[in-house]
């Protein structure tokens, strides 16, 4: 089984990730990593050179090519929009979506116009938060709100979810 970690970009996937990973011995894969690593861009630079929706293609392809086990997946922020990628990872994968304020997230992301966000020159963030939101909720096993808690206590609500969703 692997661990899906959803949201917007600045929740904390992969610090998260990084964090939950090394406690249940799992690898960690931020799938972000493999593109730029695919590409030999940065995500920014590939959005503003294809555009949005090659982006948004090759981001399906990195989850798609992914056949791990015992893993703790951060996707970007925007693989909501491929009900495939989606799909996929939920054939063995628990999927869980790590849900900030659109305050919170705004404050921790002081480099809006070089995160690689997909849309967000076509729509304004508060715009692309509450559609992504809507998609989180409707993909995730477990939507947890974050807004306020350490990377720790986070990482721990997420083994107790994990255990009594077991039972």
């Amino acid at each position: 089984m692997n661990i899906v970690l959803i949201g917007m970009p600045g929740s904390g996937k992969s610090t998260i990730g990084k964090k939950l990973a090394k406690k249940l011995n799992y690898e960690f894969v931020d799938v972000d990593d493999l593109i730029v690593r695919d590409t030999q861009m940065d995500l920014q630079s590939y959005i503003d050179r294809f555009g949005d929706e090659d982006f948004l293609k090759a981001e399906e392809k990195a989850v798609l090519d992914l056949h791990v086990q015992n893993c703790v997946i951060a996707p970007g922020g925007s693989i909501v929009y491929s009900q495939k990628a989606i799909s996929h990872l939920k054939k063995n994968s628990v999927i869980i979506f790590l849900d900030l304020s659109v305050k919170t997230l705004k404050s921790r992301i002081t480099d809006l116009d070089k995160r690689g966000i997909v849309y967000l020159r076509k729509k304004p963030y508060e715009e692309l938060f509450h559609e992504r939101r809507v998609l989180c909720k409707k993909y995730s096993d477990i939507t947890l709100d974050v807004d306020g808690l350490t990377v720790e206590q986070v990482v721990r609500r997420i083994g107790e979810r994990l255990s009594s969703d077991a039972m």
